[in-house]
C-alpha cells in the first residue's frame, strides 16, 4: 500500500457516523515537517480541525487551549481519543500515522470515538461542497 502524502493547506475533515449519519468540518492540513512543528501553538482557538501527517504523538507545551486529540491509522480510522491540556506530553500510538486535533469538546460534538471513520478532501471549502455542522 501506497503511503499518502497530504500537502499544507486546507480541505474538509467528513466523520462518518456508525449509523451512517455525515458531519463535515473546515479543516487545515499540516504535510510539511514545519507546519506539523508549528500546529496550534501561539492560537486561543481554532475553526474546524488540524490534521498532522505523518504523526502519531502530539504535545501542548506552549499552547493556550486545551484541545481534543484524535489518533488516526492508515486507512483514516480513529484509534484512540484524548483530552489534553496545555502543559501535556502525549504517548505515541504505534498504529497511528495522522493526528487530528480541534478544540476541546469538538471530537465529542462531532461523535468522533474509537472506530469512527474520517474522510479527508483537500482543497478550500467552497471547492469541495461547503461545510455542514453536527
Amino acid at each position: 500500500m501506497r503511503r499518502r502524502r497530504w500537502r499544507d493547506g486546507a480541505g474538509v475533515l467528513t466523520v462518518v457516523g456508525q449509523e451512517g449519519g455525515r458531519v463535515r468540518v473546515p479543516l487545515e492540513i499540516a504535510g510539511s515537517y514545519r507546519a506539523r512543528t508549528r500546529g496550534l501553538l501561539g492560537r486561543s482557538s481554532v475553526e474546524g480541525a488540524m490534521l498532522l501527517s505523518p504523526a502519531n504523538s502530539v504535545h501542548t507545551f506552549r499552547m493556550r487551549m486545551a484541545i481534543d486529540v484524535a489518533y488516526l491509522d492508515r486507512r483514516l480510522t480513529v484509534v484512540a481519543v484524548r483530552t489534553m491540556r496545555p502543559g501535556r506530553l502525549g504517548l505515541p500510538r504505534l498504529r497511528a500515522r495522522h493526528v487530528l486535533e480541534a478544540e476541546a469538546g469538538a471530537m465529542g460534538e462531532w461523535k468522533v470515538r474509537v472506530g469512527t471513520r474520517v474522510e479527508i478532501v483537500e482543497g478550500p471549502a467552497e471547492a469541495t461542497g461547503g461545510v455542514i455542522g453536527p
